[in-house]
């Protein structure tokens, strides 16, 4: 049998979170000159923002994604810099993965992991495809 409830006793997740909170910083990663240091953990906003990014063309989703990682103005500079969406990805995975974990990854691994990611993706995409056969061209070409 359980103790009744006491009203008078209330579970502070605020205290615990700021015992629980001292200052720590994870790896730092240089790009187009400046130096970022990840946080030691995922903040949630960018493990929400990454699930809806993943299928999304808009720039203000990855630029809000990003912001909480590397600040609200590190799209705009890595654009200006050049960066390709490959280059991006490359970040964000070992960003992610550097996180949690400093030194985990390395910058090649994190490139290959992105372009086996990326095999995967457009094998998946072509296995949704209708494959031509001789109907289907000779329906097409005449």
């Amino acid at each position: 049998m359980t103790e009744p409830h006491n009203r008078d006793q209330v579970a502070d997740f605020d205290a615990f979170f700021a015992e629980q909170n001292e200052v720590r910083f994870g790896a730092t990663l240089r790009l187009y000159g400046r130096e970022y240091v990840l946080p030691t953990s995922l903040p949630l906003l960018f493990t929400l923002q990454m699930e809806r990014v993943q299928n999304s063309s808009d720039p203000d989703d990855i630029r809000r994604l990003l912001a909480s990682l590397f600040g609200p103005r590190a799209l705009d500079e890595w654009a200006e810099n050049g960066m390709s969406d490959r280059q991006l990805g490359v970040v964000l995975l070992w960003s992610a993965a550097n996180a949690r974990e400093p030194g985990c990854l390395s910058i090649a691994e994190a490139v290959e992991l992105y372009d086996e990611q990326e095999k995967d993706r457009q094998e998946e995409g072509e296995e949704g495809k209708e494959r031509p056969t001789p109907k289907t061209i000779a329906a097409g070409s005449g």
